[in-house]
């Protein structure tokens, strides 16, 4: 009897070959037949999955991001339960800084189809992700929280804040994988800046 083809576990093995031939060589690139020769299939058959390159681009960056979440939910795991609203805020933005191969590869990409949309039409046409301010509602959710909680400068404008902390930890990310300064320092700025925000003022 045959096997039977798990459609979705060859997707994903397809964008895994992406993710490791844009690591190494840059998004820009990497064409399918790259793709499907790191991924030890026909390049008929990445073709039959995602079409063009731009929808396997995009499928790789939805992949990317689904391990994103996994490397928060592990470093939330490891603080204990109930981590709360800075612990969170702080595993979100440290998690994006390019401090191993994953998180280096994850922020590469985003960084490079980003750039690449800005003059590609058919990329800037995709939806970068499926919700692009997923990552600044749910900082500004916690910042708002930690006010309500106590935790947090009720002063503060927490949309403006998650904003420049998002900006703050993708700049910081970019500095550290040009070799302008390493990530720990990175992450000490971070959290300099959490430390103001997450302080609430003396009475």
């Amino acid at each position: 009897m045959p096997k039977r083809v798990d459609h979705e576990e060859r997707r994903g093995q397809i964008a895994e070959a992406l993710v490791r031939v844009a690591g190494r060589r840059g998004l820009h690139a990497v064409g399918m037949r790259d793709v499907a020769a790191e991924a030890g299939v026909s390049l008929r058959l990445v073709q039959y999955y995602f079409g063009t390159k731009e929808k396997l681009l995009l499928y790789g960056l939805r992949h990317l991001t689904d391990r994103f979440t996994a490397r928060v939910g592990a470093r939330l795991r490891a603080t204990g339960e109930n981590p709360g609203p800075r612990a969170t805020a702080e595993a979100l933005l440290l998690t994006s800084l390019p401090t191993d191969e994953e998180s280096r590869t994850f922020h590469l990409l985003y960084s490079s189809y980003a750039i690449l949309s800005v003059t590609d039409e058919v990329l800037a046409a995709q939806p970068f992700i499926d919700s692009p301010d997923a990552a600044e509602d749910a900082l500004a959710g916690l910042l708002r929280q930690a006010q309500k909680d106590g935790l947090a400068d009720p002063g503060v404008d927490t949309r403006t804040e998650a904003i420049s902390l998002l900006a703050m930890a993708a700049g910081m990310g970019t500095s550290v994988l040009v070799g302008q300064r390493p990530a720990e320092s990175a992450a000490e700025v971070l959290r300099h800046h959490l430390d103001r925000i997450f302080t609430p003022p003396q009475a």
